[in-house]
């Protein structure tokens, strides 16, 4: 019969300890189980590494079976040193009943049948060990199925794959809702590594994650308001099981020269000191093109005046107003007279 290495099978150290050799064996019952590995030889090395760890992973199988020593070789011929003679082997020839038509080799019958013999006696019945029977890794391979499949689910639930992110319009763009342009940026699995952080990436340089960025183009909406969201489908981001999100744009109003409340625009208007006290006709811009008004005498600053359907397109047709505040501003530059003319205001007042 033929010496079998079983550490060398299941290619850990003769001083392994038991978590090493289950991680061995786990790891390669995984990779040969004949239900996953259709090649020719898959099976007969599923049936070595069974039987491999139930020698090591058996503590006094693997007393016994280091008691052999370590100078035999893989695959050389092998005879029961002294003290393995006085075994009783005849009850593994093969008979209906015998442990030897479980699966396991001559050699293991040599060393440990009267081990086997006593639990199939006891048992009714020779079996591979807890971790080593295909009944026992299928329930094992079924089960991790089951976890990831559940896994899979959770993950496909839990992952959010839309992309949020601000936009930012003008009074113009809400009265002519022209098409415009944003550009999006996310973080996702790296294309080249997959995610995997296992060595250097060029790509993300180890982070798994890489940087995407693209530029859409989206129609602004009729009646937008600060707040809303804008939703372009399907552009945003793409995870493995194909699934695609969406890009959601939330308005944010961003304008110079207006302040927006609801429908309705506020715009600031400067005054020099004089055209408050005296009154004056004012020329400002709208969004309806440039007009005249008329300020008033003794205008004080803060005060606002209204200007009815000058503000945005509502619904049912018609518009909110303009409401013009009134601020008073210092001249930057004054020369002498100036001065010398608002000394003898203060004077007329004091």
């Amino acid at each position: 019969m033929k010496y079998k290495d079983y550490y060398e099978i299941l290619g850990v150290s003769r001083d392994a300890n038991q978590q090493a050799i289950k991680s061995a064996y786990r790891k390669l019952a995984r990779k040969y189980h004949p239900d996953v590995n259709k090649s020719p030889d898959a099976q007969a090395k599923f049936k070595d590494i069974n039987e491999a760890y139930e020698v090591l992973g058996d503590e006094n199988k693997r007393k016994r079976y280091d008691q052999l020593g370590s100078s035999w070789q893989q695959g050389a011929d092998f005879t029961p040193p002294p003290g393995f003679e006085g075994f009783n082997f005849s009850n593994f020839g093969g008979s209906q009943g015998s442990f030897s038509s479980g699966g396991f080799s001559d050699f293991f019958s040599a060393i440990f049948g009267d081990i086997m013999s006593q639990q199939t006696q006891r048992q009714g019945g020779a079996r591979y060990s807890d971790f080593g029977d295909f009944s026992q890794f299928n329930n094992f391979s079924n089960q991790k199925a089951r976890y990831t499949n559940a896994s899979s689910q959770a993950r496909k639930k839990e992952e959010n794959l839309d992309i949020v992110q601000n936009v930012y319009l003008t009074v113009d763009d809400l009265i002519k809702c022209p098409k415009k342009s944003v550009t999006v940026s996310t973080y996702q699995q790296c294309h080249v590594c997959q995610g995997s952080h296992q060595g250097f990436c060029s790509n993300c340089a180890g982070t798994g994650l890489e940087k995407v960025t693209k530029s859409l183009t989206f129609q602004v909406p009729k009646f937008v308001k600060e707040g809303q969201k804008i939703r372009l489908k399907n552009e945003g981001k793409k995870d493995s099981f194909g699934r695609v999100g969406d890009v959601y744009l939330v308005v944010k109003i961003s304008d110079n020269d207006y302040e927006v409340l609801d429908y309705n625009l506020v715009k600031e208007v400067e005054l020099l000191p004089w055209e408050a006290v005296l009154g004056c006709d004012k020329h400002i811009v709208t969004p309806g093109g440039k007009i005249k008004i008329k300020i008033p005498k003794m205008t004080s600053s803060g005060k606002k005046l209204r200007l009815k359907d000058m503000g945005l397109l509502k619904k049912d047709g018609s518009k909110g107003y303009l409401e013009v505040k009134i601020k008073i501003i210092v001249p930057k530059d004054i020369n002498k007279d100036a001065l010398d003319l608002y000394e003898k205001l203060k004077q007329l007042n004091s």
